[in-house]
């Protein structure tokens, strides 16, 4: 079977385009720290301690002086084994082999949106998209709830010989604060991960528009039309305020009128 490519024309089509760009952007964040923490710690009292984390086994920031920190609790980096870091992995270090292969997951996601991009016909590039959307959000998905096990793990395999004894088992959060002895951490997502969020969300408009022909030109007339259109469906379901000032008017007549009926209702009649 012979292959024919499309045409570089349709390549402005979103459905097209879109995974080009989200490709790029996928590429380029395991560049990017995925992960930020910054730590104050009262051993460094005119200072804040930042650690940038990647999607591949590199820590930057000021990994040294928090390693010298997190010694004293048994609290080590993670050991990627295939992959040699840039610190030296402690042996009671948890191991997270899966580290190593980060960047080759966002390869393949990347290559993958690539190879839908060029799907030679209409029929296979919208079937290519579904598998490639469900495929990125599943992928990424898996990668999030792996980190936070793996923190968790972390946390609560603390190494028993350490200086400090008595710290409970902890789970850093991926977003939030948390305090470990006589430290206070804020995680919060670094560069890298907004940029594959963005790449995601382009995949998303892609999927919405793979029916049709849309290119970015079209897309504020398009938001516009559905802006539009929900501002007439609201109209048409709601009561506006003539609307609303007419059936008030009419409950508060209805209410005067069975307040004179009360009050001119029959008296008391007699019998024979």
């Amino acid at each position: 079977m012979n292959y024919e490519p499309p045409d570089p024309r349709e390549f402005a089509q979103l459905r097209r385009g879109l995974p080009v760009v989200a490709a790029v952007l996928l590429v380029a964040a395991p560049i990017l720290p995925m992960w930020h923490i910054a730590v104050d710690a009262v051993q460094y009292p005119d200072t804040t301690l930042h650690l940038h984390l990647h999607a591949y086994p590199f820590i930057g920031g000021d990994y040294q002086e928090m390693h010298s920190l997190n010694k004293y609790i048994g609290f080590y980096y993670p050991d990627p084994g295939v992959w040699q870091p840039n610190y030296d992995p402690h042996p009671y270090a948890v191991d997270v082999p899966e580290w190593s292969f980060g960047p080759f997951a966002f390869g393949a996601l990347a290559a993958l949106g690539l190879f839908v991009a060029l799907a030679p016909d209409t029929d296979r590039l919208k079937r290519g998209m579904t598998y490639q959307f469900a495929g990125s959000v599943a992928v990424l998905t898996v990668m999030l709830a792996d980190i936070q096990y793996r923190l968790y793990q972390a946390g609560h395999h603390l190494d028993p010989e350490a200086p400090v004894m008595g710290v409970e088992g902890f789970t850093p959060p991926l977003w939030g604060s948390y305090e470990v002895a006589n430290l206070t951490s804020y995680s919060r997502f670094g560069a890298g991960a907004y940029v594959t969020g963005l790449a995601i969300a382009l995949l998303a408009v892609a999927f919405y528009y793979r029916d049709a022909t849309v290119t970015l030109g079209d897309l504020p007339d398009r938001v516009a039309g559905r802006i539009d259109g929900a501002g007439q469906w609201l109209d048409e379901h709601t009561v506006g305020d003539d609307e609303w000032d007419e059936s008030e008017g009419d409950r508060r007549d209805r209410e005067d009128g069975r307040d004179r009926d009360d009050r001119s209702g029959p008296g008391p009649s007699g019998g024979d």
